[in-house]
């Protein structure tokens, strides 16, 4: 089920306030591609240790929304939609959906080293789940 106005609109903010402190913080205006990814995957690695729970809880609806935004800005007709369940996350054309402020989480919860990166789950979420590629590489539909 499609996102309200609303909720987008404050998706969207979220997103362009990370663009613009991350260029402030960094020097540099990585926007919304995988450069941006990459550098908001260290944000939170130099940041997790060291924050309180109420600050982590802050930073997953900003930097969910920003990494949501960054994967619909690479493929063409995605957007963000509700899962059925109440669960926010971004649906491709295929009907897959990659759900982005969980995967920030775990990475403020667990880290890289656990295997929690967002820049990663950029990049399968792209290359592999928008395009029906994952099933493809795991055996599902072969013959």
């Amino acid at each position: 089920m499609p996102i309200d106005p609303e909720r987008r609109d404050m998706i969207q903010a979220n997103a362009t306030l990370v663009v613009r402190e991350m260029a402030d913080l960094s020097g540099s205006d990585h926007g919304l591609g995988a450069d941006g990814v990459a550098w908001v995957e260290g944000f939170i690695e130099r940041q997790r240790t060291a924050m309180a729970p109420d600050a982590a809880r802050g930073l997953v609806s900003v930097l969910g929304s920003y990494l949501g935004e960054a994967i619909i800005a690479a493929v063409p007709g995605a957007d963000w939609d509700d899962d059925g369940d109440g669960a926010l996350g971004v649906r491709f054309a295929n009907g897959d959906m990659a759900f982005p402020f969980g995967k920030v989480e775990k990475q403020l919860a667990e880290g890289v080293e656990a295997g929690e990166s967002i820049l990663s789950f950029y990049n399968i979420s792209v290359g592999y789940v928008a395009t029906g590629k994952l099933g493809a590489a795991s055996g599902e539909g072969a013959p």
